[in-house]
Order: C-alpha cells, then structure tokens, then sequence
C-alpha cells in the first residue's frame, strides 16, 4: 500500500478516515493526478497529455504497473476500455486507456516494444479480461506478441495476409500497398 495512505484496522472495523481519503482521489484533477502518479511510479515518465494523464513504462515494468494501477485502492483503474497498437519507425506502441470507475479518472498507459520487427510485450489479460479480446486484435492487424497470452491467435484475418495495419505492409495478391 502507498506510504500515504494507509488502512488501520482496530476490533475489526476500518478506520473511516481512510476511505475519506480515499473519496478524496475522486476530486483529483489532472494535474494532482499526475503528481500523485509521478510519486508512486518512478520508474515510468508521467506526463500531462492533450486530455488525459498519460503513463510510459518500459516493458519490462508493463505488467507490474498494471496490476498496481488496477489494485491499489488509491488507483483503482479496473477498466479497460481502449487497447490498440501504433506504427513507428523504430518501434511499435501499445496503448491502454483505463478508467477508475471509483475515483472517476482516465489515464492512457503506454509501452514501447524492444524493437518493430519481432515485437513483444507481455500480456495484461489476467489483470483485465478485456484485453484477451483487445490484444488478439492488434497482434492480427500489427503482428504485436502479447507473451504469456492463454489464446493468442488471429481474431479476424486467416494467415496468409500478414499484418496490414504496418506502414510496411505490401500485399501483390490482393494488390494493397501502404
């Protein structure tokens, strides 16, 4: 639990100044949100975006942070409701909007693969059910490996398209070029 808050448990009842402070996170704005982020990850670049607090983590670190975001009382982001994968040069990105439905915050986690020819990135689908879905996508339109995905398989396209979402992508049979 984070060093500032912290639950006393006294004859088995919960100390009511520390759900207080929990109803407190929901008043946050962006900006607080961000410093109370930037605090408690250290490892990850937190940043204030267009319109969201938007979090970067190696990959390394994906997983960890994602089960800290979801369940720690004081995140609590237990919904996932936009994953999807973007096309660079050098590297592919992962992005994952999360809302907390308790405090009512939004942040957009983002990770970086190693590299765009063989990415990888380790699943989230255990910390969210809905990424099972979100993942199977964006590894059949992008070719991204969720690692340690239960059922990592094409969602739409049958193999011999390849990934077409890729900037790369050249298809002479069905004459697509991007």
């Amino acid at each position: 639990m984070p060093h500032n808050l912290e639950a006393n448990q006294e004859d088995g009842e919960i100390n009511q100044s520390y759900y207080k402070s929990l109803n407190n996170l929901s008043d946050m704005t962006n900006e607080e949100l961000q410093a109370y982020l930037t605090g408690e990850f250290s490892k990850a670049e937190v940043k204030l975006g267009k319109q969201y607090v938007e979090i970067l983590v190696q990959a390394a670190n994906l997983h960890e942070t994602s089960v800290r975001l979801k369940n720690e009382p004081e995140l609590s982001f237990d919904y996932l409701f936009c994953l999807s994968g973007v096309d660079y040069p050098e590297t592919m990105q992962i992005v994952y909007h999360l809302e907390s439905v308790r405090h009512r915050h939004v942040v957009v986690l983002k990770v970086n693969t190693a590299d765009r020819t063989d990415p990888k990135v380790d699943t989230v689908s255990d910390v969210w059910q809905t990424a099972k879905y979100h993942e199977r996508e964006v590894y059949d339109l992008l070719g991204v490996k969720f690692n340690n995905h239960k059922d990592l398989r094409r969602l739409f396209l049958d193999d011999s398209w390849g990934f077409p979402l890729r900037k790369d992508y050249k298809d002479e049979v069905r004459i697509v070029e991007r």
